[in-house]
């Protein structure tokens, strides 16, 4: 399995905008990541400057979000829902989307995605992906 560091997901991020911009052909995960980097014109600096963006910290110290984490959780929960994988998260997302629109389903989405991850984390077991499903079909109300 593949696990890119911080610098790959930076620069692949980073591409996709690049290509994106100038017209080139781009693959269907850059096609995905180009499509949310719209949806956030925010970044635009930062993701047109790959050099700059390797060096950058954004540690939690530092309280600035995170383009980076921001736009992978995208592709993150993009992925989940087009396999369904946990079992329940497209139909959730979908009633979310339906409600909010698909943007802010996703951020609500995310939510749900890192309490899912920090609970794991500091308790230490594995994601409850039952609770993220659920957590997801509670905000739909």
């Amino acid at each position: 399995m593949f696990t890119p560091s911080s610098d790959d997901v930076r620069r692949f991020f980073c591409e996709a905008y690049r290509k994106q911009r100038s017209g080139e052909i781009l693959s269907p995960m850059d096609a995905i990541a180009a499509d949310w980097i719209v949806q956030h014109p925010e970044y635009a600096d930062v993701l047109s400057d790959a050099e700059a963006a390797l060096a950058r910290d954004y540690s939690v110290d530092g309280g600035q979000a995170n383009p980076f984490l921001h736009l992978s959780m995208h592709l993150s929960i993009a992925e989940q829902v087009s396999i369904d994988q946990p079992p329940g998260i497209r139909a959730a997302c979908n009633a979310l989307t339906q409600r909010l629109g698909a943007h802010d389903a996703h951020h609500e989405i995310m939510e749900c995605l890192g309490q899912m991850i920090w609970t794991s984390q500091r308790n230490g077991v594995p994601p409850d992906s039952v609770a993220y499903v659920e957590c997801v079909r509670a905000r739909c109300a």
